[in-house]
């Protein structure tokens, strides 16, 4: 029996004591390592799976962490953050006061980049490597890791656009599995599969017309030739692209086969690749599935509409359209700048555009919110999902600050629906004919209401817009809350002894505020408390602040929300903890109200 080589690895160092023929089974023990403990322990599986072969043989070739290493995105990088010096502690990944699911600089010295977003590398690469020439450190090594979902996204082509005309040291890798988190899409892959295939002409190359020196593609799972062409590439100066195959999944049968599923699966059986299901019945259903139901029910009865998302149709569940009416559902790729303008210019036209983005994705396409969109007062219709604390992806995929960054935009409409009725009225709404352009944020997970498709599935009635409503009449103090964090308001005022004194409001419209329901609430009540799922700096509370200081009104007002740091990872409930907002904090809160 062979002796377990990886127990005796602590970072690349002692990887690189090793043979190159002992490389093999360290590779099987990395990939089975990775798969016992995503098993239990839930986190990105297939993409780690995939690249288990380039990791330690960049460890091996590359004098990490002296030669800077940047994993593009990071759902990947789970091999890499085992073999430097995270091993014993990999156990805790994405768990709150554990190791980040992501590379982290102040993780690690081997994470020299912070990452969660797509298409970072080669500028940052790049940056580092101007950086150690300026310096006149000519021998250090740059090395970006790129996939070709990635790669198909605009910031990738500024830094590859402006790298060739560098002398800078960098070495691009692409990592070509033809999928992301959903399969790759666009004239790009199409190209890398004619590369792949031997059907596009070398002379035809787009990578060297860039100025780089291009090898490949190579297959990825190959540690002899991977080392040799590492190892070739390490002494060639300039701008330098590899191109390997890989697949995604690599090692588990159904993660190879199922790429989509296998790209996060939660608990699975270790030995049989199973994913343990966990019983749905009378579960509510998930936002993303009221919106990409109920815009599908709709696009069936009105032919403008339009569905547009960036590299996110399963996420976003626009797949349900896709899947029925493909003709007018896009998915765009990672290019969450193209996806806003698209609906812009779509818009122009008289479509009604549903363009579905990650609140923390559409930070990306700020300007294009801004200049193409609100300036020129389109009624595109921007559904912001996995809106709020997030969970275990942490800091990089919060979406905390839309409230915040979409306040400022003159024309902006903001909805925060409090369950899954008012998501679907306010898609409804919508499609009726708006004067402006409106962002509909939801959370991500399950609703509140388990029967939602049964009872109400289809059953639509018109929002009126900036109308704020009272669900609970109290005496002394009016808590205000936008979207689905009214839900732990609910409960939390079900468990106080007090809660007679206490009303409570859903303002799901933060722009245009309810001035007259506002007007109201500070004559009537002594205190204000103002609750969201976003950034207190900025966000609704802001503006209620905003509201009493310009009609003069003197209330105590509290905010509650997410405080003015960057939340890490744990689950939503231990987020929500941390933030004050969950229902225990809140019971607190309440029934201090009267001592």
């Amino acid at each position: 029996m062979k002796s377990n080589l990886l127990s005796n690895i602590y970072n690349p160092t002692d990887l690189r004591l090793l043979t190159e023929a002992q490389l093999p089974q360290i590779a099987q023990e990395l990939r089975q390592f990775i798969i016992d403990v995503v098993s239990v322990k839930e986190g990105h599986l297939g993409a780690s799976l995939g690249v288990i072969e380039l990791t330690i043989a960049l460890h091996y070739v590359f004098n990490t962490p002296e030669d800077l290493l940047v994993w593009d995105v990071g759902h990947q990088a789970y091999g890499h953050k085992i073999l430097t010096e995270r091993r014993e502690i990999f156990h805790t990944n994405r768990q709150i006061d554990g190791i980040s699911g992501f590379p982290k600089r102040s993780e690690s010295i081997y994470d020299t980049f912070g990452v969660g977003h797509s298409s970072t590398s080669i500028s940052a690469a790049l940056g580092m490597a101007i950086a150690s020439q300026l310096k006149g450190d000519l021998d250090k090594q740059h090395i970006a890791v790129i996939g070709d979902a990635s790669i198909a996204s605009g910031m990738a082509f500024e830094g590859l656009n402006h790298a060739g005309v560098t002398d800078a040291n960098l070495l691009v890798i692409l990592n070509d599995n033809a999928i992301g988190i959903d399969p790759s899409v666009g004239a790009l892959k199409k190209y890398l599969t004619a590369v792949k295939e031997g059907k596009n002409p070398k002379k035809n190359n787009m990578i060297k017309s860039l100025n780089f020196d291009y090898s490949g593609p190579i297959d990825g799972h190959d540690i002899p030739t991977l080392i040799k062409e590492l190892t070739r590439l390490k002494n060639i100066k300039g701008p330098k692209f590899l191109h390997i195959v890989t697949t995604k999944g690599k090692g588990l049968q159904q993660a190879e086969e199922n790429q989509v599923k296998y790209h996060a699966p939660g608990k699975f059986d270790a030995s049989t690749g199973e994913i343990i299901l966990k019983s749905e019945d009378n579960l509510p259903p998930k936002y993303q599935d009221v919106f990409g139901l109920t815009v599908l029910d709709l696009a069936r009865k009105n032919e403008k509409i339009i569905g547009i998302t960036p590299a996110m149709p399963s996420g976003s569940s626009l797949k349900f359209m896709m899947d029925e009416i493909p003709e007018r559902a896009f998915d765009v790729g990672i290019a969450e700048q193209h996806a806003v303008t698209l609906a812009a210019g779509m818009t122009t036209q008289g479509m009604i555009v549903y363009c579905t983005i990650y609140s923390t994705f559409l930070q990306r396409a700020y300007d294009q919110v801004i200049h193409d969109v609100a300036l020129q007062n389109l009624p595109v219709i921007l559904c912001l999902d996995r809106a709020g604390l997030v969970g275990e992806d942490g800091a990089t995929h919060h979406g905390v600050f839309d409230i915040a960054y979409l306040r400022a935009i003159p024309n902006m409409i903001i909805y925060a629906p409090i369950n899954e009725i008012a998501l679907q009225n306010i898609l409804y709404t919508a499609q009726l004919g708006l004067n402006h352009p409106i962002a509909i944020r939801y959370p991500r997970g399950r609703g509140v209401l388990p029967n939602w498709e049964v009872e109400n599935f289809g059953h639509y009635e018109k929002i009126i817009i900036g109308q704020a409503s009272q669900l609970k009449s109290g005496t002394k103090t009016a808590v205000l809350s936008t979207g689905t964090i009214g839900n732990n308001v609910i409960l939390a005022l079900k468990e106080c002894n007090n809660s007679e004194t206490i009303a409570h409001y859903d303002f799901p419209f933060i722009k245009p505020l309810d001035i007259k329901s506002l007007n109201s609430i500070f004559t009537d009540f002594e205190r204000i408390i103002t609750i969201e799922e976003g950034t207190v700096n900025g966000g609704f509370g802001t503006a209620i602040l905003e509201f009493a200081a310009l009609n003069n009104f003197k209330n105590k007002i509290e905010i509650l929300g997410v405080p003015d740091v960057f939340i890490e990872h744990g689950t939503a409930n231990q987020l929500q903890q941390l933030c004050k907002i969950d229902v225990k904090s809140l019971v607190n809160l309440f029934e201090n109200e009267t001592k």
